[in-house]
């Protein structure tokens, strides 16, 4: 579902990402393909200087469909991004790559809380967000952030997820699912 980015799957991703459904709402909007396979290596270099982990995000057969980013790492927290082509919308592929994303966030990078900012007017990712049961609407919890990322005009509500919000969730899940 999830893989390490790597440079092949670049030009499959910049035609999913140019798509006017989805263009809008990409954190870093590239005009050509050639900036894009540039911001691509970046990435890749962030993540060794653990500022950033970026995945790509894979369907059934292994074809790229969007990405998944956690950027600004700092004190154990960061920033979510994600993005998927609209031939894959509404299939559950962004809730599941939140899940396995999460996963490893918590318990192999050993992140204690990850913010989402949404635009207000994205219906359709404020859905998604709001479809996790461990995410929180965090405009009032972390008032400092929500006005840091809305300085000029409130745009974006911030979400979180913590840590231990994510694990306990997963446990009742899991026994829920046991029996």
């Amino acid at each position: 579902m999830l893989k390490k980015r790597d440079l092949h799957e670049c030009h499959l991703l910049y035609n999913l990402m140019t798509d006017p459904a989805v263009f809008p709402y990409v954190r870093s909007k590239c005009q050509f393909y050639e900036q894009y396979l540039f911001l691509t290596k970046q990435l890749i270099v962030e993540e060794e200087q653990e500022t950033c982990i970026s995945r790509t995000i894979l369907n059934e057969i292994g074809h790229p469909i969007g990405t998944i980013d956690l950027y600004d790492i700092v004190n154990k927290t960061g920033f979510l991004a994600t993005w998927i082509g609209t031939p894959y919308f509404g299939k559950g592929y962004n809730q599941r790559a939140k899940e396995s994303f999460f996963t490893e966030l918590f318990l192999e990078h050993n992140i204690e809380t990850v913010f989402l900012k949404v635009r207000k007017q994205n219906i359709r990712s404020k859905k998604a967000v709001e479809k996790l049961p461990y995410a929180k609407l965090a405009n009032d919890i972390n008032n400092q952030i929500y006005k840091s990322i809305n300085h000029a005009q409130e745009i974006y509500d911030l979400y979180q997820v913590e840590r231990l919000d994510f694990i306990e969730c997963n446990k009742v899940m899991q026994h829920e699912m046991a029996t």
